[in-house]
């Protein structure tokens, strides 16, 4: 038997819608992450981008547990003295939710230039609607866990 690999010209994409409301932010990112890779397609090799695109709707409304919303803290730095700041995630929440999500999903794919093309597949919006209906995306249903909740 010989093992396949995905070509370039051979890869089908498809547009995933996926609602972000009410859903954990680090089940939600690992499966978003899955899908821009292609890690759900029986094609998938790992050194060519055979991922989806994906949308994100409701990125304000995603849910955090424990006490992440005021403990988690997000940093960069500038790279001039007095440049490190802070935020928490309360405070990304309301100048930018969208941050929220694609820090989450970036930190999951590999950190090399593939990743990065893959990322761009991403497209996060606050609220309802987005301006990607033309491609018709599929509703994606999250992965229940197996207790059923």
């Amino acid at each position: 038997m010989k093992t396949f690999l995905a070509k370039k010209g051979e890869i089908e994409r498809k547009w995933w819608l996926v609602d972000a409301e009410g859903q954990t932010l680090g089940r939600l990112s690992t499966q978003i992450a899955a899908l821009l890779r292609g890690k759900t397609k029986p094609e998938f090799t790992p050194n060519v981008d055979t991922g989806d695109f994906v949308i994100v709707v409701n990125a304000e409304k995603v849910k955090l547990t424990g006490k992440k919303e005021s403990q988690k803290v997000y940093q960069r730095h500038s790279g001039i003295p007095g440049g490190f700041r802070t935020e928490t995630v309360q405070q990304v929440r309301k100048r930018r939710p969208i941050k929220i999500i694609e820090t989450a999903v970036r930190g999951m794919l590999p950190h090399t230039t593939l990743g990065e093309k893959q990322f761009t597949k991403l497209k996060v919006f606050e609220g309802q609607s987005h301006s990607h209906g033309s491609q018709k995306p599929v509703k994606w249903e999250s992965r229940k866990s197996k207790t059923g909740k």
